[in-house]
């Protein structure tokens, strides 16, 4: 098995049975070494990224389009493609022939000879290529569905718009958070760069780390030891917006993987009490595992759907989080399949999120907090369900917060860009029951 093999699988899986790309790219990668797993990462995080303007591509190099070809074969050329115009340290000869002999392991030798022939003209004519894409048409040129680049440019502009679809097709790096409970900074930066990560302090959110390189994160002995976590800049500002203190009663009421509840544990200084809750069972088994391994003691995990009236809750938390499920168009970045989701399917979750957000308050003690968050950047899923609710609800307000380099939120909403903060796309509501 080698790192084209495993992105081919990946990719296949994603195709085939609608699965993630991190955990199909996981499950494939499984016995490679670092650098084939490097590779295999690579490769399925680029053809999903560009795969629009590859298929544009690989369609001017290929007579009858692509459109009719087996998808096997039309996988195979796309992750070549890939290489030979992104790639620059792939020669785009071993490209070509590690597609051919891919489609030979892979029993498709009568494909073989075409495969060859496509590649080998995309290699002869890559420099005329980009000129076949016309300079506004972002959505081609940066792979993403015409509806999501109509969306963005009304909510950004044209310029800002692009800048994001950009920064959604580059390498994104791994964003940590030290765990006070475990070690200092000191320790911790030592221990990163031990392991052959580059650290960089995040460029505004203290105790956070841009990390490139170190190979598996979870394999270092500062993530077995519990000394940071996985966590995204505009995550970790959901937690202090919230203005969490220790010995509070919190409610995270969709918490899984359990990140705001872990990081809101290290800020009550694992003092008081975090009730995480989700719907599926399994989910709950990976925040007690991570509580464990970061040392926190103060979560406890509940099987609990978010719509569903809790009676002995009603209005007993200082705190009530609210990171419902959303589009995830503000992660695309990390998840570049995201893109492809249906808008249909997209159009249903306002409905359910304000259903959440509704039972949720019911939680909420007088003079307490409710954050509503989404890690989305569309209106109609962020402002629309938060001034709803407001409408309906004269009971609470608007709170405002201030956070690290950013300062004050005098509104109590915010919205997090990526080409702008340097962090997913989020958004942030702070309310208070009067």
């Amino acid at each position: 098995m080698t790192g084209r093999d495993a992105a081919l699988e990946a990719l296949t899986a994603c195709r085939r049975l609608d699965a993630w790309s991190d955990g199909s790219l996981k499950a494939a990668c499984r016995g490679l070494d670092r650098r084939e797993a490097a590779l295999a990462a690579r490769l399925t995080y680029g053809v999903l990224q560009n795969r629009a303007l590859l298929l544009h591509y690989l369609d001017r190099c290929c007579d009858q389009g692509t459109g009719r070809l087996e998808p096997f074969v039309r996988d195979v050329l796309l992750l070549g493609a890939y290489q030979i115009l992104y790639m620059d340290r792939i020669p785009d000869s071993a490209a070509v022939d590690e597609a051919v002999e891919c489609v030979k392991r892979r029993k498709r030798a009568r494909a073989s000879g075409f495969v060859n022939a496509v590649l080998r003209r995309l290699s002869r004519e890559k420099d005329k290529l980009p000129a076949t894409v016309p300079p506004e048409d972002l959505a081609l040129r940066y792979s993403h569905p015409q509806w999501l680049v109509d969306k963005l440019t009304d909510l950004l502009g044209k310029e800002e718009a692009e800048e994001f679809l950009r920064l959604d097709n580059e390498a994104v790096p791994t964003t940590i958070q030290r765990n006070p409970l475990k070690c200092t900074a000191g320790e911790l930066l030592a221990a990163l760069e031990a392991g052959g990560a580059a650290v960089t302090p995040h460029p505004w959110l203290p105790d956070c780390w841009l990390l490139r390189g170190g190979g598996d994160l979870e394999a270092l002995p500062a993530f077995r030891d519990g000394w940071f976590q996985v966590q995204d800049a505009a995550a970790r500002a959901v937690v202090l917006a919230a203005g969490i203190r220790p010995g509070d009663r919190v409610l995270d009421v969709c918490a899984a993987p359990g990140g705001k509840s872990f990081a809101a544990a290290m800020e009550m200084a694992d003092r008081g009490e975090i009730t995480a809750c989700d719907i599926h069972a399994h989910k709950l088994g990976l925040i007690e595992k991570g509580a464990g391994r970061l040392g926190i003691a103060c979560v406890r995990t509940v099987l609990r759907d978010g719509r569903e009236y809790e009676p002995a809750w009603d209005r007993a938390f200082d705190l009530v989080l609210c990171d419902v499920p959303c589009s995830g168009l503000g992660i695309i970045r990390k998840k570049p399949d995201i893109r492809y989701k249906d808008p249909a399917a997209i159009a249903g979750l306002p409905k359910v999120q304000g259903a959440i957000l509704e039972n949720a308050a019911n939680y909420v003690k007088p003079g307490g907090v409710l954050v509503y968050a989404t890690c989305t950047v569309l209106r109609e899923e962020n402002e629309d369900v938060t001034d709803a609710f407001l409408a309906a609800h004269s009971e609470f307000k608007n709170s405002p917060f201030a956070l690290p380099g950013l300062g004050e939120v005098s509104d109590g909403a915010l919205r997090l860009w990526p080409q702008r903060h340097e962090t997913d796309g989020f958004y942030i509501c702070k309310l208070r029951r009067l």
